[in-house]
């Protein structure tokens, strides 16, 4: 088929919205549209303002690539036109992104307004939500019968397709890393243009702040560490900031520094070039982006062996496993890794790869084609 012929329907959170889902999903057109003919849609509204917990749901600086707006997520009469919209473009093939059950009845309804030839490809981030609902269970069921494969990015959704429809087509393909200049800011200029001390120990927890992420659990470790130690948070707290203000402020070691808000990409490489390690505590996971941000920023990674968090990392050379976030283990196992030279003797290894973005994301891409040649 000709790639005119083979025409794709790419529907996802697109800027101007902002987020790991957006930023993941630029990525994948970019290398899609390199072999074919991708069409792309997104959200006129994602979230209801009074449910979104964060200060707003769009960049600042949104690329001009031209996302056609098309559903509100919680205007249902919307859902049809949205449905029609994605018809008319008769797509031979058409994917989504899939991470919130409330999603699920809106993305399977536009499946019944698709051509009949048309192939059904969902890339799921995140099956089993974080915050548990009492519907999740059968929205994801009603989802998962209305496509026809699936790509997922852990073993550990696919455990959880398999577990719901045990005769799916799921291929995992790894998180690619982003894009960023490691080495562009060294450690010294980074730490002084975050006012941070240059010869301490230096933590760093990076993202989206909300409560399965573990950030409780990391200062409450700190609170064991020594004045070597200095910890950097970066990130915008969905929610209220100030539970997490008042157990830093208790803390017997004040070398701490807290960015409570969004971080344009701009700004990674200084908050990671400033880092001997990035902390992931999560509670629960099945992968994250900041694990993928971390690789190509060259920074070892200690995260719990939660999910899919921690696939691969040790044995890639990539970071550390944290087994259990007791305050009393965790600290002792930032001291030992520090102590043992085994953070610089990780970061060097990375440091030392030749680390092909584009050649990362092209492979996601191929291994989605792959899926629905397959399929």
């Amino acid at each position: 088929m000709s790639r005119a012929a083979d025409k794709w329907v790419f529907f996802s959170a697109f800027p101007p919205f902002r987020g790991g889902i957006a930023k993941f999903s630029t990525h994948t057109l970019r290398a899609l549209s390199k072999s074919k003919n991708v069409k792309s849609f997104t959200f006129r509204k994602q979230y209801p303002n009074f449910l979104f917990p964060g200060s707003s749901q769009f960049e600042q600086n949104a690329t001009d690539e031209p996302f056609e707006r098309i559903v509100s997520t919680f205007n249902p009469f919307s859902y049809l036109s949205s449905a029609l919209r994605l018809r008319k473009e008769k797509p031979t093939v058409f994917i989504t992104s899939y991470w919130m059950t409330f999603m699920a009845p809106m993305m399977a309804f536009w499946t019944l307004f698709l051509p009949r030839r048309t192939q059904k490809v969902a890339i799921i981030h995140n099956l089993v939500p974080h915050e548990k609902r009492f519907f999740d269970a059968a929205f994801n069921r009603i989802f998962l019968r209305s496509y026809d494969a699936f790509v997922v990015l852990s073993e550990a959704v696919r455990k959880d397709v398999l577990q719901l429809k045990p005769n799916a087509k799921v291929a995992l393909l790894g998180h690619p890393p982003y894009e960023g200049e490691a080495g562009s800011i060294s450690k010294e200029d980074a730490r002084g243009a975050l006012s941070l001390d240059p010869q301490k120990k230096t933590i760093l927890f990076f993202g989206l702040i909300r409560p399965y992420k573990g950030l409780s659990e990391l200062i409450a470790a700190f609170s064991l560490l020594d004045d070597n130690y200095q910890l950097l948070i970066a990130g915008e707290v969905y929610g209220t900031a100030e539970y997490y203000i008042e157990a830093l402020n208790a803390l017997p070691n004040q070398n701490w520094k807290f960015v409570n808000r969004y971080l344009a990409d701009a700004e990674v490489d200084t908050y990671f070039a400033a880092a001997d390690i990035v902390v992931l505590p999560y509670l629960s996971a099945t992968q994250s982006g900041i694990r993928a941000m971390a690789l190509s920023q060259k920074r070892a990674v200690l995260c719990t062996n939660v999910g899919g968090l921690a696939e691969g990392l040790e044995q890639e050379g990539h970071g550390f496993e944290l087994h259990n976030t007791a305050p009393e283990y965790f600290a002792e196992r930032m001291q030992s890794l520090f102590n043992q030279g085994d953070i610089s003797k990780c970061n060097a290894h990375l440091a030392a790869l030749n680390l092909d973005l584009d050649e990362a994301w092209l492979s996601f891409a191929k291994g989605l084609i792959h899926l629905v040649e397959e399929a």
